[in-house]
């Protein structure tokens, strides 16, 4: 088994390439540009490429991405980043990828599986040896002589067919639940739009309508009534405020009314990658960068950037270590998804006060505005949204389940400790 298979270097089986390096300007328009980031975050090319870039017909023909290419990261601020694989699982017209990376493009008459690869160079046998190298450099980095000492353990072609369908099928159940999340919470963002931004409720009062025209729609003109409970909730005039026309009995508030704000912490050690003993998301005003062994926080939160990344919102159901890069919002009790929607609002780019890079203070953000509505509509938006985030927090957990057993599947398959009708039923009995 395993130990038939053979062992293959990597430049005997690929063609190495470099990528795209061009001008800031020369990016944001143009053709479809794999970026570094969806090479470190993704086992394989997202079906759309992060960016685009101005490619001449000469660099999207030189720097091309089809079915089969595998893509490295070849430098990093950390070990861990270097070496990060993706695989494309399609050929991608036009487009073009990043300088920092390195494309492997198959050559003619090898039989490699795409999903096999895909796997196999995030497995733990190859993210091992990338990461011996590195450490012999003075910095993370990946060249090609260090490429053409990796590589690859390669079962016939059937096998590697069927690692990588088992393993891909847990991908994509992960791949629909952060899809579903994405639905989810622009229904509850849409309902919030509609009841506190457009004041659908109020107008429809005003005019003496009975439905709501929410922005929750199957087809062009459909909406929904709302629901009687709730429609005396909502005044049928407006008031002037310093906000414009809100409606009556309705305010003006800044955030720090219904939510306290302060800085995270930086931990005093840190992990690039997941494991038993460091398994508590760190995060940063970009989202996560690492993991700690214990947490800041153990209860829900929300956080932004307070230096560098300005202007992304985030919130944690988990017990969690926010850095000293991130502003902590902890809204009141019954006001959490209500105050999400609120921070989503501001424009907290526009409030950078850094010089050298961008910072947020906590004054600014306590200090923003927004129409404050009556306790008894914030508690009914929170009776719809509540369960909507308990489905997504829920969809999460079992995103992380399927995760932790591809991870642990991943090395046992490409060893050949376990064999894919073993697997399959190993999979049938968890999830």
């Amino acid at each position: 088994m395993a130990g038939e298979w053979p062992i293959v270097l990597v430049t005997d089986l690929y063609e190495i390439g470099s990528g795209l390096s061009k001008p800031r300007s020369e990016f944001g328009f143009g053709t479809p540009f794999v970026t570094f980031k969806d090479v470190l975050d993704n086992y394989f090319i997202p079906s759309t490429p992060g960016s685009l870039v101005n490619a001449t017909e000469k660099e999207r023909h030189a720097c091309s991405v089809k079915r089969g290419d595998v893509f490295l990261t070849r430098t990093s601020e950390t070990q861990g980043e270097l070496g990060m694989s993706s695989v494309a699982l399609k050929d991608f017209e036009s487009a073009t990828f990043n300088g920092f990376t390195k494309r492997l493009r198959p050559k003619a008459g090898t039989e490699l599986v795409p999903e096999y690869v895909g796997y196999y160079f995030r497995g733990p046998k190859f993210r091992q040896a990338v990461t011996a190298m590195s450490s012999l450099s003075t910095r993370a980095s990946l060249n090609n002589e260090m490429i053409g000492r990796l590589s690859i353990t390669l079962p016939p072609f059937e096998i590697q067919r069927q690692i990588g369908q088992i393993l891909k099928a847990l991908d994509d159940k992960i791949e629909l639940n952060r899809r579903m999340n994405v639905t989810l919470e622009a229904l509850a963002w849409a309902l919030f739009q509609s009841w506190f931004v457009d004041f659908d409720p109020v107008r429809a009062k005003l005019d003496g309508r009975l439905v709501s025209p929410l922005p929750v729609k199957e087809g062009q003109g459909v909406g929904y009534p709302l629901d009687p409970a709730i429609a005396p909730l909502f005044p049928n005039s407006f008031q002037d405020s310093p906000l414009g026309p809100i409606p009556h009995g309705w305010r003006a508030a800044h955030l720090e009314e219904i939510a306290s704000v302060g800085s995270g912490k930086r931990p005093e050690s840190r992990c690039d990658v997941l494991s038993p003993e460091c398994n508590i998301p760190l995060y940063g005003g970009g989202g996560r960068m690492g993991y700690v062994p214990s947490a800041l926080y153990d209860k829900p939160i929300l956080f932004t950037g307070r230096v560098g990344t300005l202007g992304l919102i985030f919130r944690t159901a988990e017990p969690s270590w926010p850095s000293d890069n991130t502003l902590i919002v902890e809204p009141q009790a019954g006001n959490f998804d209500f105050t999400y929607f609120v921070l989503k609002g501001f424009d907290l780019i526009t409030l950078n006060r850094g010089s050298t890079q961008p910072l947020l203070t906590q004054t600014d953000l306590k200090r923003q505005t927004f129409v404050l509505p009556t306790k008894d509509v914030v508690k009914a938006f929170a009776d719809v949204s509540e369960p909507i985030f308990r489905q997504m927090v829920s969809n999460e957990r079992e995103s992380r389940t399927l995760a932790t057993l591809r991870d642990t599947l991943l090395p046992k398959l490409l060893s050949g400790e376990l064999s894919v009708p073993h697997t399959e039923q190993i999979i049938g009995r968890t999830i």
